[in-house]
């Protein structure tokens, strides 16, 4: 979802580093791996294909923070658009 946004904070040697893997396009969303001593964070359209991924040393890493997009809320004037029946 648009907004979507995962912040990563690195151990860069006396130093932290910080980097953001934001989703930027409506439908996409920001998923997080980790195994075999990496973390990765990517960029993925709907269908799953990554667009953009960034990968740290597990060891390395501090904190992941999770940062969710806000929801659209309806007013209450406003209903759901549902498809029309069909005329038979």
């Amino acid at each position: 979802m648009v907004g979507d946004r995962v912040e990563i904070v690195v151990d860069a040697g006396g130093a932290t580093r910080t980097w953001d893997v934001e989703a930027t396009r409506a439908g996409r969303r920001v998923e997080i791996a980790h195994g075999r001593g990496v973390v990765e964070v990517s960029e993925v359209t709907r269908g799953g294909t990554p667009v953009r991924t960034a990968r740290f040393m597990s060891s390395r890493v501090l904190a992941l923070v999770e940062h969710p997009a806000a929801t659209v809320r309806m007013s209450d004037d406003e209903a759901p658009r549902l498809p029309l029946p069909r005329p038979a």
